[in-house]
């Protein structure tokens, strides 16, 4: 049994996250700003009004949870605003920077004294922070934001490894949830969380800081 603390616990691959997680058996701490029913149905930890842009949000996290160990620290939490380059708006794409980039570098930083040797480091990032295989352009500050939060991961990746702290980069694929309308041409949560339970299971050492796809492949950066 590990303990895992997840963020954006409150819907879509997060809330799967913790219910196939406490399925399992593991333990699991879910952190969101607000809860909801199917969440708390579960019957496991949730930690709500969490902001992970905010200092003294994630300081009041640190603090309840200062007693325990985490196995592994699971950044979730994301937002997706499409910007054109016709209908640029720079707070937008600052916003986006916040919450999906600087917010799980600002978590992890702060509660890298409860990982210890052994410890996980998940981020979720997306294909579409891809410069590689960006092939339609556009989504400007999701795609910059995303691309930031790998390179962030890398660098941890790199940082951490002599800690005994493994760090994984994932991409969940196109899943059918409230960030992609519901699009029918994607997997469902449980399919996408399935593949990535798997990548965290087999995340070590040696293959720490690569960009994984749910589904095993290894994708360009």
């Amino acid at each position: 049994m590990a303990t895992y603390l997840v963020t954006g616990a409150n819907r879509g691959i997060g809330y799967e996250y913790c219910k196939q997680l406490q399925g399992r058996g593991d333990t699991v701490i879910a952190v969101c700003r607000t809860s909801a029913p199917e969440l708390d149905a579960l019957g496991i930890r949730v930690e709500t009004g969490v902001d992970i842009t905010d200092d003294m949000s994630i300081a009041s996290l640190v603090q309840r949870l200062k007693d325990i160990e985490l196995d592994v620290l699971l950044n979730n939490a994301g937002i997706i605003k499409r910007i054109t380059l016709d209908n640029l708006d720079f707070d937008s794409i600052r916003e986006q920077f916040e919450v999906n980039a600087l917010g799980p570098l600002r978590l992890t930083h702060a509660l890298l004294p409860q990982l210890k040797t052994g410890s996980k480091i998940i981020l979720m990032t997306s294909r579409m922070g891809s410069i590689d295989d960006n092939t339609s352009g556009g989504s400007y500050g999701y795609r910059m934001s995303k691309v930031a939060l790998s390179m962030a991961g890398k660098s941890l990746a790199h940082d951490l490894k002599p800690r005994g702290i493994a760090v994984g980069i994932l991409h969940p694929g196109l899943v059918q949830t409230r960030m992609t309308g519901f699009t029918p041409s994607g997997i469902t949560p449980t399919e996408s969380v399935q593949g990535l339970l798997a990548r965290i299971d087999g995340l070590t050492l040696e293959n720490t800081g690569s960009f994984w796809h749910a589904n095993g492949e290894i994708l360009p950066w």
